[in-house]
């Protein structure tokens, strides 16, 4: 097996020089690094990078958890968090917890054994291994969370509003006429649920309508879109609009809508949240919220990337941009 001293004395250069190809090679002339790549080429070297981080008590991994990486949402939240993290020289350690506890320890016993430098959780749970860490360390702590922010975390945080974005849709509804409206939230141990719920329903009491909602409790999946929504479409009265809190429940009771034999928007207005890249390729295109899916990856990153630097001495909580946007699967009832 080649040895750095061998490269050295191949590309005829300093064993200091080939370190800092790998470690920093903005610093080294252009024709040097050539050298140094033919021969690590043609030597077959391969770089020692645990070595390097035993050396430096530094990984340069970034553990990233997910409740559910299935969700096209996270996906592209997890997209932003890869760029930016390889722009800054570090890799990514991607988790899937299924919303699962047990998981969620595992990977909290991970980030204990210092098998990465920072963590970023996308969901609202932190074990109580790494909440402890937290109330030892403070804002220092390399943990950040993503998406659904609480405040009681105590760790810094990227977000929409998700209150403002839900009441905003509540409030377009009525706008459009519609009087009966049903909502399918998420699970409302998630505190994006919980926001989302708190600003239906400041909006329809602003309108004095909230004792004619309609609310059924999903879990963000097709499946429950279509089981939730179904049930409320089964109900004397049914809605003449749905919100679901995401857009894969939207999905779904798009086809609770067609089993039924009704139309949207011509019978039941329909809004989803997200703007996951399907959205606008659906029959018929969906309303929705969109969130800055890349932007939050990214500004997790940077946030963890404070903290990695010593630049942070206080928690950050970024509230991002959301939009409401607004296609074919809304339009005023049919009665109006």
């Amino acid at each position: 097996m080649a040895t750095i001293q061998d490269v050295a004395r191949d590309a005829g250069v300093s064993t200091a020089t080939v370190s800092r190809v790998f470690s920093a090679p903005e610093l080294v002339l252009e024709a040097t690094r050539a050298k140094v790549m033919e021969a690590v080429a043609r030597l077959g070297y391969e770089p020692n990078f645990a070595a390097k981080s035993l050396r430096t008590l530094r990984t340069e991994k970034i553990l990233v958890t997910v409740p559910d990486i299935s969700n096209p949402f996270f996906s592209q939240v997890i997209r932003g968090v890869e760029e930016a993290a390889l722009a800054a020289g570090y890799s990514v350690l991607l988790g899937d917890t299924r919303h699962e506890e047990a998981r969620e320890e595992q990977y909290a016993a991970m980030f204990r054994r210092k098998e990465a430098d920072g963590l970023i959780f996308l969901g609202h749970r932190l074990p109580d291994v790494l909440a402890e860490m937290v109330a030892a360390k403070g804002p220092k702590t390399p943990i950040v969370n993503g998406c659904e922010f609480r405040p009681g975390l105590a760790v810094s945080s990227a977000h929409i509003d998700n209150e403002r974005a839900a009441a905003e849709v509540v409030d377009y509804l009525y706008g459009l006429g519609h009087t009966r409206i049903g909502v399918v939230t998420g699970p409302l141990a998630s505190p994006i649920s919980s926001d989302r719920l708190a600003g239906v329903l400041s909006a329809a009491q602003r309108h004095g309508r909230a004792s004619a909602l309609r609310i059924s409790i999903g879990d963000f999946s097709i499946e429950s879109g279509v089981r939730q929504a179904g049930e409320l479409l089964d109900e004397p009265g049914r809605p003449t609009a749905i919100f679901c809190f995401s857009d894969e429940m939207a999905m779904g009771a798009i086809e609770a809508i067609r089993q039924r034999g009704l139309r949207c928007p011509e019978d039941v207005s329909l809004v989803g949240f997200d703007d996951i890249r399907f959205a606008q390729y659906l029959h018929p295109q969906l309303t929705t919220v969109s969130q800055p899916k890349e932007q939050i990856g990214h500004e997790v990153v940077r946030l963890l990337l404070d903290i990695l630097s010593d630049r942070a001495s206080t928690l950050q909580n970024v509230t991002l941009p959301h939009r409401l946007i607004v296609r074919a699967s809304t339009a005023p009832p049919a009665q109006a």
